[in-house]
């Protein structure tokens, strides 16, 4: 195809009734928590039995992570769709900063965090889940991209991957704390392009290079 996009194949059967039932376990989780909501619940949503349940999650550890996980991918795909550029290292950088913290301060993502939070103090399992499917891959991903900006001069020798925590920590700071914390419900436009060029501008004081 010319535009170098694969189109998804159809979903089977069976992977749309998973889909559904990722959908209404992370609403349930979102509205009870993770404690409250029981498989029972969930089935009682989705609309089937107990039994048919099961036979897609073994346990609600297991449907939590799934869900966790589906959403993470989502974040991926949407930051990764489009190749960060190289030849024009900071922009694209910058424009990069930008759509990840629309995506991390969107009302759902927000949502999953909080939950994340309230929930890993007596459910660490959970914490681990989200960190391996989100946070640790992203990172990941980021890493590769500095890698060959590494090699094309635009940042400085080093691990990449403590590179690309930095930058993602630098793009949430307060900003992402305040929507947290509700001191600023929707920050603006205006906020989030500032604070995404000023994380930009003081992750490349570190760690750009000759070509930047």
């Amino acid at each position: 195809m010319e535009s170098g996009i694969l189109e998804q194949p159809p979903k089977t059967g069976r992977d749309a009734r998973r889909d559904a039932i990722l959908k209404i376990a992370l609403e349930a989780f979102l509205t009870d928590g993770y404690a409250a909501t029981s498989m029972s619940t969930i089935a009682a949503k989705v609309g089937g039995s107990k039994a048919t349940l099961y036979n897609y999650f073994t346990s609600k550890e297991e449907l939590f992570s799934a869900v966790i996980a589906e959403k993470c991918r989502d974040v991926h795909q949407l930051l990764f769709e489009t190749e960060l550029e190289h030849t024009d290292f900071r922009p694209s950088l910058t424009r990069f900063a930008e759509r990840f913290l629309r995506l991390v301060l969107s009302d759902e993502k927000i949502a999953v965090f909080r939950l994340i939070t309230a929930e890993t103090a007596r459910f660490p399992e959970l914490g681990r889940a989200f960190y391996c499917s989100g946070p640790l891959q992203g990172k990941k991903f980021l890493a590769e991209y500095f890698d060959r900006a590494v090699a094309e001069g635009n940042l400085k020798p080093g691990d990449t991957l403590v590179m690309a925590g930095h930058f993602f920590d630098l793009c949430k700071g307060e900003l992402h704390h305040r929507k947290l914390w509700n001191v600023t419900p929707n920050p603006s436009n205006e906020e989030i392009r500032t604070t995404a060029a000023q994380s930009v501008s003081v992750f490349l004081a570190a760690y750009g290079g000759e070509g930047v």
